[in-house]
């Protein structure tokens, strides 16, 4: 006879130690569900303890490499969500082993467990971008649908903002010290800067199953900004005043070649290839409703976020009087 237990359902995330994870598994963690958070490195994942009740979160270890490991970490769960991404390529952690062979054997050990999947991407994924991270990415939503099929649900946020965001932190730090900010390009390609906030409330929704499966939601926020428009935010928000100079493609192609060998690189040749092509919802996602707007989510605007983090790279931090008239940078 079968037993029902009347336990939470259990949701494993791997890769739900970092930016966008923490911010998941919290989402979860308020629904009830217990979460066993799959990471390389489970004792730095302490962080997310306070995020729910006592023993509700779990860091399990776990590594995309080994099946066995992605096996274990799935046993007894409910559902699956891979967070598991990278920026930039260093050491045997590349593209197309994180996020394409990883993506496909998270995906076929949760086919052989039974186990539906949310997989996160990116807008811009295309199997036929000059971009090896859009490649891969594209090449992971694929291995995930061949696996499961309509088990499966592909996320793919544009830039997301949010506390510990590695875009406007990362302009923000460069405007305390640098008197000009680069506009790669001229600064023209279009962005749609999502809250993290609402890309995890994204997940959690998917995990509830409100969401049908075997599509691609595209998620994008309630603004679309150009890159110079991204920098005159931070500017606005850090109240710093600082010159824009135009990089043209070919100096940032050189720069990301010199950057790119870097442990943490500022820039690499292919996010230079990347900001080429603008980052913002299909009109295809926006007509069937595969959006934030489409699933009933109003999105967080940037002036209603960034005031919240981005205070400190204030001359003066949270000091400063809020009553000083904002500044913007210039042209070079």
């Amino acid at each position: 006879m079968t037993e029902k237990s009347n336990l939470p359902k259990v949701v494993t995330v791997f890769g739900g130690s970092g930016f966008v994870g923490r911010h998941v598994v919290r989402a979860l963690a308020q629904r009830g569900y217990r979460v066993r958070v799959a990471v390389r490195r489970p004792d730095l994942a302490f962080h997310l303890q306070p995020l729910g009740d006592v023993g509700q979160i779990t860091a399990v270890q776990a590594n995309l490499r080994h099946r066995w490991s992605i096996a274990r970490a799935i046993e007894g769960a409910d559902a699956a969500i891979n967070l598991v991404g990278i920026l930039f390529q260093s050491g045997r952690q590349s593209f197309a082993a994180v996020q394409e062979f990883g993506a496909r054997a998270v995906a076929e050990a949760c086919a052989e467990a039974g186990v539906p999947l949310v997989h996160m991407s990116a807008l811009g994924a295309d199997a036929h971008s000059e971009s090896e991270y859009a490649r891969t990415k594209s090449h992971g939503e694929r291995a995930v649908f061949d696996a499961l099929g309509d088990h499966a649900i592909v996320i793919r946020p544009s830039i997301v903002f949010g506390p510990e965001d590695d875009f406007f932190n990362k302009f923000g730090e460069m405007a305390r010290f640098s008197p000009v900010l680069p506009l790669i390009g001229g600064g023209h390609t279009k962005f749609q800067p999502v809250y993290v906030g609402d890309v995890a409330e994204v997940f959690a929704r998917a995990v509830d199953g409100k969401l049908k499966g075997g599509a691609v939601y595209e998620l994008g926020g309630a603004e679309v900004l150009t890159f110079r428009e991204c920098l005159e935010e931070v500017l606005k928000v850090t109240r710093r005043k600082r010159l824009f100079v135009t990089v043209p493609w070919w100096a940032a192609r050189m720069q990301g070649r010199i950057l790119g060998l870097l442990p943490n690189p500022l820039l690499t040749v292919d996010q230079v290839t990347l900001l080429k092509t603008d980052n913002v919802v299909s009109d295809a996602a926006e007509t069937e409703g595969r959006t934030l707007a489409g699933i009933g989510i109003r999105p967080a605007t940037l002036e209603a976020i960034l005031p919240s983090y981005m205070w400190r790279f204030r001359e003066t931090g949270q000091f400063t009087n809020p009553n000083l008239p904002t500044e913007t940078g210039g042209a070079a």
